[in-house]
């Protein structure tokens, strides 16, 4: 179980609250499909990803996967709880082959790209870090 501060807690509610996902996600999706074009071999589905404008079928993907962070975020007090009903096939996804540390590694990469170091100072972006390793963790229990 992960301890938060309320310096913690307050900063992923406030940066959250700020981010769109709809842009974020798709952003997050097409540069993951770009910088590692090993990711398309798993989603073929989202057609040819090998230019830099999301596809309609990878903006939707990416709004599913900030609402997947999003209940991370309102349930930060038990978040590995939150993802125990999460269907095998899609956490799988998400881990396989480390695509969930990647993916959230390029989601920090957006978010500090949209808010520059006015929102995204350095006390924040270890907080989110921090936030994301968890929920990265936590879809991966399933198989531990």
């Amino acid at each position: 179980m992960v301890e938060w501060t309320d310096v913690e807690l307050s900063a992923i509610t406030s940066l959250w609250g700020k981010i769109d996902v709809a842009e974020i996600g798709a952003q997050a999706l097409s540069r993951l499909s770009i910088v590692y074009p090993w990711f398309q071999r798993y989603f073929q589905v989202f057609g040819n990803l090998s230019t830099n404008a999301a596809t309609p079928s990878v903006a939707k993907h990416g709004r599913t996967v900030m609402g997947g962070l999003e209940n991370a975020v309102k349930n930060m007090d038990n978040i590995k709880q939150t993802y125990a009903k999460t269907e095998p096939l899609r956490s799988s996804m998400w881990i396989l082959t480390t695509s969930g540390y990647v993916l959230s590694e390029i989601v920090t990469f957006c978010v500090a790209s949209k808010f520059g170091l006015q929102v995204f100072a350095p006390d924040v972006q270890m907080t989110w870090q921090k936030f994301l390793a968890v929920v990265v963790s936590a879809l991966g229990k399933q198989y531990h």
